[in-house]
């Protein structure tokens, strides 16, 4: 099945967190093979590798200094066979990180551009003279603070870095800069992945007139207290329309190998939903995008549906790919815990959710097993975006602990010391613990996984809202052969609904949480969610659900 991808179910591993299998406390593939037996254990599709280039890591490997080899920390090219051999007997496909907006300071690529404005790599960076007092060419910022700019003495130039001052972008309005970053792909795809993640997709390209970037409006809800690089549009820096004709050229090297995919990350305050729709428009762009609108603090009604409306409506035959947690940001059972009953119950809320949407899904390592976010004390940073904002921005370290496999010491991740801590929140939730409870988020998890892949309707089907005031988000997902009516109480507190067009013979699915219907009568507990089953026995258009004081 060539395009498996859609509506598929991606388990994001952060490598250097899943398991450690020589002692020296950093996660790498040979431990992630002794591990896939449970990944493939969860239902999922594919799973997706951070990446596990050869780095100095400065940004944790989205420095690379060779995109075609492995870094020994985890490992060798023969260890990625074998996990990708693995994988594939276990029915897993294999997403592989690119960063190929940027590299490391450290690739020769970067170490002989800098060199001069004579040699043959000279023009596959972003160089640009200073202005007349000296300052930077633009008012462009880094995401990680400061100008996205940096002198070079031997050039008398600075070179752009949208991220940090070791990751200088590449020139993608060079052809040979696109050329080889498309050579360095096809070696993966030679050795078997499956796809890729594409890194900061909509950085790739800057304004070649070097304008500046106008500031964005202030109004009372916006903080720019820890978040700089929000104070402005970036409408030069990046997002720039040359992106998709080289995202045209990528398609046309994923289609040479049939079944492959692509998802694409994009990093934007402002237009990201819009990015995401235009990015994979139709079939000759990009197959999945993702961007952070549901990776923030909302958690509403309105604000799910919204994303969902505006992403079809841009693109109608594209497709999008939803994620509530990932390596970079808060885990999603602490950022909306002021909505839960208890963590058990927001993490079964928040799974079914996600299961629900129309879309791919990227379920992050650990989120399984409801773990919260670590509390990293400053003595334990290792990313370099808390350590230059602490305290207002705690990074993502927190997100990024040891997965917890039992509850010794360090969880069963390593025999020494792990690179971050494993804390003792954690090891109560371990694997271990949690497979044996046959109630368990866990196996919530597995369940809600299987009625996924045993209702085409939530994988492929069309979604129709319904309108029901704040906490309720309700909707159904249908094709030609079921009618699935879905409904979700975002809040605590317990919500009478009244839902017109059932038969008196339609029961909800054991899926369900915290639920009571009857007679037309549904009852939702704090954090509960029902999942109704209709068949072909009610269409989209007879069903109503609404607040029992509308009734």
């Amino acid at each position: 099945m060539t395009e498996w991808w859609r509506g598929g179910v991606i388990y994001q591993i952060y490598p250097r967190s899943f398991q450690d299998s020589n002692g020296d406390g950093v996660g790498d593939l040979r431990g992630i093979l002794s591990r896939l037996d449970y990944v493939a254990s969860l239902g999922v599709d594919a799973i997706w590798l951070s990446p596990i280039f050869t780095s100095p890591m400065a940004d944790m490997g989205y420095d690379v200094a060779n995109y075609t080899d492995i870094d020994p920390l985890f490992g060798t090219l023969d260890d990625f066979d074998a996990v990708i051999e693995k994988a594939h007997v276990l029915g897993l496909k294999v997403i592989i990180d690119q960063v190929v907006s940027h590299t490391s300071d450290q690739h020769p690529w970067f170490v002989e551009s800098r060199s001069s404005r004579s040699n043959s790599r000279a023009d596959w960076y972003v160089w640009a003279d200073p202005n007349e007092d000296g300052t930077p060419p633009t008012n462009w910022p880094s995401v990680f603070g400061g100008p996205a700019w940096e002198w070079n003495g031997a050039r008398q130039q600075y070179y752009l870095h949208n991220f940090l001052i070791e990751q200088p972008d590449l020139n993608f309005h060079n052809p040979e800069v696109q050329d080889a970053v498309l050579d360095t792909m096809r070696f993966w795809l030679d050795r078997g992945v499956d796809g890729f993640r594409f890194d900061t997709v909509n950085y790739y390209f800057h304004d070649a007139m070097l304008r500046n970037n106008p500031p964005a409006p202030r109004n009372a809800k916006t903080s720019f207290a820890s978040d700089p690089y929000a104070m402005q549009f970036h409408r030069y820096s990046k997002n720039q329309p040359e992106n998709i004709a080289f995202l045209k050229r990528v398609r046309a090297l994923m289609d040479e190998y049939p079944g492959t995919t692509t998802v694409g990350e994009v990093g934007d305050h402002h237009s990201a939903i819009e990015l995401m729709a235009q990015y994979t428009q139709g079939d000759d762009l990009l197959h999945m995008c993702y961007s952070f609108d549901m990776l923030g603090p909302h958690f509403t009604a309105e604000h799910f549906r919204s994303r969902l409306e505006a992403f079809f409506e841009g693109a109608p035959d594209g497709w999008p790919c939803w994620s509530f947690s990932n390596h970079d940001v808060r885990r999603h059972i602490s950022r909306w815990e002021s909505h839960q009953v208890t963590p058990d119950s927001l993490g079964e809320l928040t799974i079914a959710l996600l299961l629900a949407l129309k879309g791919s899904i990227c379920i992050y390592q650990g989120e399984e097993l409801g773990l919260p976010e670590a509390e990293i004390e400053y003595h334990e940073l290792t990313d370099a975006q808390a350590i230059r904002f602490w305290p207002d921005n705690k990074g993502r370290d927190g997100c990024r602990t040891p997965m917890p496999w039992d509850d010794s010491t360090h969880g069963g991740f390593t025999d020494s010391k792990p690179w971050l801590p494993v804390k003792s929140p954690h090891l109560a939730r371990s694997v271990q613990t949690l497979e044996t409870v046959e109630d368990s988020l866990l196996n919530h998890y597995r369940d809600m996984l299987a009625f996924r892949r045993r209702h085409s309707a939530l994988i492929r089907g069309d979604t129709t809202f319904l309108d029901v005031g704040e906490p309720i988000l309700a909707f159904m997902r249908h094709d030609e052969a079921h009618t699935i009516l879905c409904v979700f109480n975002l809040s605590p507190a317990t919500q009478e609904l009244t839902v017109k067009g059932l038969p008196n013979d339609v029961v909800p699915s054991g899926q369900s949480r915290g639920i009571a219907l009857e007679s037309g009568h549904l009852t939702l507990k704090g954090n509960g969610f029902a999942f109704i089953e209709c068949g072909m026995k009610v269409k989209p258009a007879s069903l109503a659900v609404t607040e029992m004081a509308d009734a």
